[in-house]
């Protein structure tokens, strides 16, 4: 399997990922970035786009879906209460809903397990591939994602991140959907995100 991060124009550098697995099948998570950077990435890689996963429905996450789905074809994936339309939710034509805990295959080497957030918006999930957390706005290096907007409750997201938690058992590598990436110690997690 091979990951290109692809940062988002500013301000906000959303951090948006494409994974290519060993037979050529790929997975864009939250596109945000312009589409043509990650039709770029699949020419040069000889790879074809089939899954579009998005952490959660926010507009600064999924700027580039409509334009990659149109050209290539693949499927997107996101919770429906996060389709639900306006200026901050702008999708609302998922192909699948995700089941927390599912396994999303790609290629033979390259599959995500969704593990369901909500709190930084209700449809928020994290995606679990090997030893990387894909974890959009609701973890990030050192601190958790707002919950202001419509659809965040701090309540909510803090049996979240009890249960994310509990539910990744070793450490990983957090990659956030803004901001630099870290890693997630299970301990040290466990006893900030249990204090809650």
């Amino acid at each position: 399997m091979k990951i290109y991060h692809i940062p988002a124009a500013p301000p906000l550098y959303t951090n948006t990922f494409l994974l290519v697995g060993e037979n050529g099948l790929a997975a864009a998570v939250d596109p945000a970035a312009g589409a043509q950077e990650y039709l770029r990435l699949l020419e040069q890689e000889g790879a074809r786009l089939t899954h579009i996963l998005l952490t959660h429905g926010h507009y600064d996450h999924v700027g580039a879906v409509e334009e990659l789905q149109r050209k290539t074809g693949a499927k997107v994936w996101l919770a429906p209460q996060d389709a639900c339309g306006g200026e901050l939710f702008p999708f609302t034509t998922p192909d699948n809903a995700y089941a927390d805990g599912e396994e999303i295959r790609v290629d033979t080497d390259l599959a995500f397990r969704v593990i369901a957030t909500p709190g930084h918006s209700s449809g928020s999930v994290c995606l679990l591939c090997g030893g990387l957390l894909f974890s959009g706005d609701t973890l990030f290096a050192g601190d958790v994602g707002r919950t202001d907007l419509p659809g965040g409750s701090w309540d909510t997201l803090r049996e979240s991140l009890k249960k994310l938690c509990a539910a990744v058992t070793e450490n990983v590598q957090v990659l956030p959907g803004h901001e630099e990436f870290s890693t997630m110690d299970r301990e040290r997690a466990n006893n900030r995100y249990l204090q809650f």
